[in-house]
């Protein structure tokens, strides 16, 4: 695609950006790293001075003198190349050697920190938001985002500029490594029977909206022997479509699915950790089933617990009730998920919007591990997407998000926990209140400045009665 396209694609997305007035928002730096926009908040230097507070708190944690290395990956956004050579300069000015993986899903960069024995990890990319965005996403040697104190230990360090720079003969140097997808394939087929699924010749059409997971999803599915119709495939980083994998934004893949006469649709998000489906009719199953297919084919095979966010569907622990499971809830977050998964020896894990989390491939959302767990779902059964979702327990879930501050969204749950008294509360991330029969979860997002409200009841009409409520109290408070 010529630079010129580019170019006018990019304007187009920021214009667009300013009618949603997100040109206007504030640099967002939080336990999920830093998240901006392009040419209006998030710069090269900034994105270097953040590579430099992240290695220099790297290099504060380790014990002795050894070189210290990062492995970095980024989506496929235009921004990309121009953030991992920042925060590439910001690692090595302070001494830490850096290994360059290019274009892979965000998953990709776990397994690799892993098997490359790194210190830490660097993932470029912002997740489902819009070209205009990008963003910079830290990981632990164990694969795992820093939690709420280290993270706030690396923010402390860049805002105050309190970097170990080196000098010239010990500065890190960068080096490139091609190998990052086969590596995290070669983890994947293993917590599946790749012969059972190739013996189904399943017909899959893949929409990786032109992010970074097309190239290591068709792969995978080629070999568990599928036939694959990749769809927006190259990896340009110009979403075909609004990039967040939802029913209004897979419009297309529906047809596709219907028309290719495909058993099913996969579709990835830009940094491929979330995975969204649909049916073999060429329906929308939603994302929250991606987790419960995924649970129900571990849980049918092993003995032990699950882990979900607050903001998850019901449905996980119905599927754990019936083997006799337990499920451990976590504040919204994979490191939250994935730290949980951990502790209580989770056989699986996840979150409502399409992640799964399998610890056996590493402790990261990942799309790759949902599309091969749910294949052998379906190769195991011999039963068709609609017929497992008909057989699962049927909710009805509402989502929405609201402009407003920390005072603002507090005021709200307060207000909530007046309307509702007789609900159990938990309130470890926001609050969430659970009835009998459904439940409500309130909560500022890590990434945008915005309070999300999801509630799930039994039928539709309860679940809208409550997120009235909400509607209700918001217009009190915010007008």
């Amino acid at each position: 695609m010529s630079q010129v396209r580019i170019s006018q694609f990019i304007e187009l997305e920021a214009r667009l950006g300013r009618n949603r007035g997100i040109m206007t928002q504030e640099l967002i730096i939080s336990v999920s790293g830093v998240r901006g926009i392009i040419g209006e908040n998030l710069t090269a230097a900034l994105a270097a001075e953040y590579g430099c507070a992240f290695g220099s708190f790297l290099r504060d944690q380790a014990s002795g003198h050894k070189k210290l290395k990062v492995c970095m990956g980024r989506d496929s956004r235009p921004s990309g190349l121009m953030l991992e050579a920042a925060v590439s300069a910001g690692l090595c000015s302070v001494g830490v050697d850096v290994v360059t993986l290019g274009i892979v899903p965000t998953p990709t960069v776990g397994v690799m920190l892993r098997e490359l024995e790194c210190d830490g990890g660097v993932v470029i990319t912002a997740s489902h938001n819009p070209v205009a965005y990008n963003g910079i996403k830290l990981l632990l040697g164990n694969g795992i985002a820093p939690p709420p104190a280290m993270a706030q230990a690396i923010k402390d360090r860049f805002l105050e500029k309190q970097f170990s720079l080196s000098g010239s003969v010990d500065c890190g140097h960068t080096a490139a490594n091609t190998e990052a997808n086969d590596r995290h394939i070669h983890r994947v087929l293993p917590i599946v029977q790749p012969k059972t699924i190739a013996a189904r010749q399943y017909r899959v059409v893949l929409d990786s909206v032109n992010g970074a997971g097309g190239a290591a999803g068709t792969k995978l599915l080629e070999l568990l022997g599928c036939e694959v119709v990749l769809v927006n495939g190259e990896p340009t980083g110009l979403f075909a479509h609004e990039p967040e994998p939802t029913a209004a934004h897979l419009t297309s893949l529906c047809g596709i699915v219907k028309r290719e006469q495909a058993v099913i649709g996969f579709a990835q998000d830009p940094d491929a950790d979330r995975l969204a489906i649909v049916d073999e009719n060429g329906t929308y199953i939603g994302e929250e089933y991606t987790l419960a297919l995924a649970a129900r084919q571990i849980m049918s095979k092993q003995q032990g617990k699950a882990a979900a966010n607050l903001s998850t569907s019901r449905m996980i622990d119905d599927i754990a009730r019936a083997v006799g499971a337990e499920v451990i809830r976590t504040p919204v977050g994979e490191a939250n998920v994935a730290g949980a998964m951990i502790e209580n020896h989770c056989i699986i894990g996840g979150e409502g919007n399409g992640g799964i989390i399998d610890l056996r491939v590493g402790p990261i959302r990942d799309s790759l591990v949902g599309m091969a767990l749910v294949l052998q779902l379906m190769a195991d059964t011999g039963m068709t997407i609609s017929q497992l979702v008909a057989d699962m327990p049927r909710y009805s879930m509402l989502k929405e998000k609201y402009a407003a501050n920390a005072a603002q969204a507090q005021a709200i749950i307060q207000l909530a926990q007046a309307a509702w008294p007789s609900a159990k509360i938990n309130t470890s991330d926001g609050c969430r209140f659970d009835f009998e029969d459904s439940w409500v979860h309130l909560r500022v997002s890590n990434t945008e400045p915005v309070m999300r409200m999801i509630t799930e009841a039994r039928d539709l009409t309860t679940a809208q009665r409550y997120a009235d409520t909400v509607e209700e109290i918001r217009n009190k408070v915010i007008g």
